[in-house]
């Protein structure tokens, strides 16, 4: 009876040993192709992540939008020509010269409002080349391989009982749900931000419109703020990962796997809630609400 006891308590071991190495095995892969993936995908710009996307909403823009735009840019050309005849003296006092001046403005109005898809896209160029030059400063590896570790770790899991392996595994299993979830929030800052990007082409011709009066204009460039905000968000994105992966690279070193483990989870959860955040900061710096 105590060897039938002691072949279940054994079959038991071996069972919760090999779900601790299941869990174990690949348990940062996903997370470590997200990762790998943002510094490819904030390096592109909107024609590079995805052109046909970009050609509808350039569409949708042209034919929806632009009319719009037009209708408000005249009525903020009228206003200006008001506001400039009302401030001198309540046209008592009108020279020829404000004319003239409302000519040049009516000019670059209508050139901005016409050229609005380029130099949104000229924005987000700029900010890809800034990206793209911080990419070969901040380098790095995010991979992370508990395979070695593994084979190690399997001969002092034979001496724990196994109360201790069961908690284990719960621990193992619950930190690999984490992981999958870490990489969902990943792919969702990442593509999110893209999306973003494509929603504020499709509407930029409005706020271009009322670019050139002292009035009207916050709202252009506040628009102009928050496309700086979303280029440059692509480099906190970066900044992020790179601190991450100097963070991680210390974790294999460490000499208790079940405290390694907890701390990569600990630093993946802090890069995605630093994901978050980028957006915001990097609104912030340029002001834009």
């Amino acid at each position: 009876m105590e060897y039938i006891l002691d072949q279940i308590n054994q079959w038991i071991k071996q069972f919760l040993i090999g779900c601790i190495n299941g869990n174990l095995s690949g348990l940062f892969d996903t997370v470590n192709a997200k990762v790998g993936e943002i510094a490819a995908d904030v390096g592109k710009a909107p024609a590079d992540w995805n052109a046909g996307v970009l050609s509808m909403i350039r569409s949708v823009s042209d034919t929806v939008i632009v009319p719009i735009a037009g209708m408000i840019l005249a009525f903020v050309l009228t206003y200006e020509l008001i506001q400039m005849l009302t401030d001198r003296n309540n046209l008592h006092d009108i020279d020829s010269w404000i004319f003239f001046k409302w000519a040049f403005k009516s000019l670059i109005a209508i050139y901005l409002l016409t050229h609005t898809f380029e130099m949104v896209l000229a924005v987000f160029d700029v900010a890809q080349h800034v990206v793209e030059g911080s990419a070969g400063v901040i380098h790095g590896t995010t991979q992370i391989d508990v395979t070695a570790a593994i084979g190690s770790l399997t001969a002092s899991l034979e001496e724990m009982e196994n109360a201790e392996l069961f908690g284990l595994c719960m621990e193992t299993l619950l930190i690999r749900f984490t992981m999958n979830i870490m990489s969902w929030c990943i792919f969702i800052i990442i593509y999110g931000r893209m999306i973003e990007i494509f929603l504020c082409c499709s509407i930029g011709p409005i706020p271009m419109a009322t670019m050139t009066n002292r009035d009207w204009g916050q709202m252009g460039q506040n628009y102009m703020r928050t496309l700086f905000a979303l280029g440059f968000q692509g480099f906190l994105i970066l900044v992020c990962v790179g601190i991450y992966a100097v963070l991680v690279q210390a974790i294999p070193t460490a000499a208790n796997l079940h405290t390694a483990i907890w701390t990569v989870a600990g630093y993946t959860v802090l890069l995605c809630f630093s994901l978050f955040q980028t957006g915001s900061l990097a609104k912030t710096f340029f002001n834009a609400h």
